[in-house]
């Protein structure tokens, strides 16, 4: 994949106190994108944006629960009367409630899952990626290259889950999967929609990452689980769009 400056560029990266998110935040900094983290907490927030600007970034953060349609329409107005546009969206945060990470043993408890854990996951990994997005396409609309990427995962693939050749056969978290692979699906529909412009959509995985979710023993640091986000936020506007991707590899939807 070809790759593009991001200097000028204004990022909102969601969930980016910390893990992953915060990593991407650095990353995309130092190709020259100003950031603005969103984070439940406010103090963990600015002490993040702190961080990267002591490191000679440049960094802003905003408080931000995905939950909270009131914090939606103020990231709105902030990136309107700060920038009058956003770049690069990276749809960050996500949840997994069914067990503490991935580094405890899975088992598959689909048939006795509560509706609310159903429900409390799709919240969060679902249906508040789509309101933010829809809430901030009209500012990333005015963006030369408008870039989306939504933070997915490999147990999203349904061809993945239903092959029991695959390593990732086992990892049967019923809500989490199903939330990954609807988001999948709002990909792959919001890119067919925005085809005929500049902007590109993609879901990614970022790996299996030493985070809280990810557990202590994944085999892949925050750096590393940042890269495929990074790629995909600097594609050139001749890059795919509507794909799912870890690295430059394509993975099965």
């Amino acid at each position: 994949m070809k790759t593009t400056s991001l200097q000028g560029k204004v990022a909102f990266i969601t969930g980016a106190a910390r893990g992953i998110g915060l990593e991407t935040a650095r990353e995309l900094a130092k190709q020259g994108a100003t950031v603005v983290i969103g984070a439940r907490n406010p103090e963990k927030g600015f002490k993040a944006a702190e961080q990267l600007r002591q490191e000679g970034l440049q960094a802003a953060s905003i408080k931000f629960d995905v939950t909270e349609t009131g914090d939606h329409e103020e990231a709105y107005r902030y990136f309107e009367d700060t920038f009058g546009k956003l770049d690069i969206l990276i749809n960050n945060a996500g949840v997994l409630l069914e067990q503490e990470s991935f580094s405890v043993p899975t088992v598959n408890r689909t048939s006795t899952l509560s509706l609310k854990v159903l429900r409390d996951t799709f919240d969060i990994n679902f249906f508040a990626q789509i309101e933010l997005t829809q809430t901030l396409l009209p500012l990333i609309r005015r963006s030369e290259g408008g870039r989306i990427v939504n933070l997915s995962s490999v147990l999203g693939s349904l061809a993945t889950q239903a092959d029991p050749e695959s390593p990732y056969y086992s990892l049967k978290t019923f809500a989490y999967n199903a939330s990954k692979a609807a988001l999948n699906a709002f990909t792959i529909h919001l890119a067919a929609e925005l085809s005929d412009t500049n902007m590109k959509v993609n879901s990614v995985h970022p790996g299996w990452i030493r985070t809280e979710l990810g557990g202590q023993y994944a085999d892949m640091d925050e750096t590393a689980g940042a890269e495929t986000s990074v790629l995909l936020a600097s594609l050139t506007n001749d890059g795919p769009t509507g794909g799912f991707y870890h690295k430059d590899s394509t993975l099965p939807w």
